[in-house]
């Protein structure tokens, strides 16, 4: 193995559309021109499994397919399950960086809190790993990820070069238009979504219900969120943390004599 061989970075790669996803093949095809890339992806979607493990069932990871510098392998179970067997199985070596996506559709504001792929990156982030997740803002299964893909090589560039702080990790967003102007760093947004299900019957008369509903921005008016940077064109790049404390509400808990 040649010296520029042996100085490529060992990326992982995962998502929670599943190993058919577009999202998924045009990433990896991006990131193998500088690295070598395992990809161990769900064998089926995954969608809104945010942290899921598996711990009721066994499961399996199929080699797919391995050739210059890339493995891919399918698992029957989520994200984090993906993220759980490259690190303890699968892989070689500890990956360089972890990146998760390119999923179809947001995964911005709150929706981070339900989203598989920011859940497997902030499980590459537990252990330790430069993590991030890229979500474009389209659904569509033939989505042109052409924009996200030139961002997500820029942003994974960038943490090779200047490894992210312990702890932490990205979730990137990118607008669905052409030309992206650009990508920016900010917060996220403070919103909600406004829950519904459609109540139907099925052939021996049981109800059954399909979730659906609308994402509500409860600060439109904010200019350095997450919303509004795609509202107007620009990725938004936010920084998350794996350290859940709510350091401001330390203090007035102790003097409500919340401790014994």
């Amino acid at each position: 193995m040649s010296k520029t061989e042996k100085e490529r970075p060992l990326i992982l790669v995962t998502n929670d559309d599943g190993i058919k996803a577009k999202g998924l093949e045009s990433l990896v095809k991006m990131l193998k021109l500088f690295a070598d890339v395992v990809i161990v992806a769900p064998n089926e979607s995954y969608s809104g499994m945010s942290h899921a493990i598996t711990v009721k069932t066994p499961l399996y990871a199929k080699l797919v397919k391995e050739k210059d510098g890339l493995q891919l392998y399918k698992v029957n179970g989520t994200p984090v399950d993906c993220v759980k067997l490259a690190i303890n199985v699968l892989l070689p070596r500890k990956p360089d960086l972890l990146v998760s996506g390119i999923n179809h559709g947001t995964n911005s504001s709150i929706s981070l809190h339900y989203s598989g792929t920011v859940g497997a990156a902030r499980e590459g982030a537990l252990n330790k790993i430069p993590a991030v997740g890229f979500s474009l803002l389209n659904y569509r299964h033939e989505a042109d990820f052409t924009e996200a893909v030139k961002v997500a090589e820029h942003v994974v560039k960038s943490i090779l070069g200047d490894k992210l702080p312990s702890g932490t990790f990205l979730n990137v967003n990118i607008p669905d238009v052409s030309p992206v102007k650009g990508a920016k760093v900010a917060r996220q947004s403070k919103g909600r979504w406004v829950e519904e299900f459609v109540e139907r019957q099925d052939p021996r008369g049981r109800n059954y219900y399909w979730l659906t509903g609308h994402f509500e921005n409860l600060e439109p008016e904010a200019k350095d969120t997450d919303e509004y940077l795609l509202g107007k064109g620009y990725a938004s790049i936010v920084p998350c943390h794996l350290d859940a404390t709510n350091f401001n509400l330390l203090s007035y808990l102790k003097e409500q004599n919340y401790e014994l």
